[in-house]
């Protein structure tokens, strides 16, 4: 390894040792841990749901639109992870505490944060209201996935990358309705600015 690379490898651990050193305080261990969950699918799944039950024939289009990129989006990290087979940071050092399961074996890319931002993204250029609350989660989610011990910071900023290009992607290949949706959402969208 040349130089460089062994320096911002050494650099990067000893950033993620530092954000992961975090966990020791059990109120955030816990915290992340809900949003690790959360950023599972729960949380992208329901807005799904509620995009279609109250968004129409628009609503369905948007939620098959954003299910189908989201379907991409994880034939995209499965690929690379399993040709990439980078080694999760609790595993390759053994100063990181790993505070949560992995849903799967290696760690690059992070598809917890891919699919963050590919739903904020896309749900937010369908219900562009929805951008604060879900910008704000992906971040946590994005954060969650090194205080646990589970991805490095590059492994979050690729994943990011890749999410909103997908994302972008998609939504300049398929043709969205916004204004539709934006309406048949403004009694729902109302109802969290109380």
């Amino acid at each position: 390894m040349n130089g460089f690379l062994l320096q911002a490898d050494r650099f990067e651990r000893g950033l993620c040792l530092r954000i992961n050193g975090l966990s020791r305080f059990a109120i955030l261990t816990q915290l992340f841990r809900v949003v690790s969950r959360l950023g599972d699918g729960v949380l992208w799944y329901s807005v799904l749901a509620i995009l279609a039950l109250l968004g129409g024939w628009a609503g369905v289009r948007g939620m098959l639109h954003i299910g189908i990129t989201s379907l991409v989006g994880v034939a995209l990290y499965k690929f690379l992870k399993n040709r990439l087979v980078r080694q999760r940071p609790f595993v390759s050092h053994g100063q990181i505490v790993c505070r949560t399961a992995p849903l799967d074996q290696y760690s690059f890319p992070s598809g917890h944060t891919l699919h963050a931002v590919l739903f904020t993204v896309m749900f937010s250029a369908y219900v562009p209201a929805l951008l604060p609350w879900l910008a704000g989660f992906a971040v946590l989610v994005a954060f969650s996935r090194v205080i646990l011990g589970l991805h490095y910071p590059s492994d979050v900023v690729v994943g990011a990358s890749l999410g909103a290009l997908l994302a972008w992607m998609s939504l300049m290949v398929v043709e969205f309705d916004t204004l539709t949706l934006a309406t048949s959402f403004a009694g729902w969208i109302d109802i969290w600015r109380v």
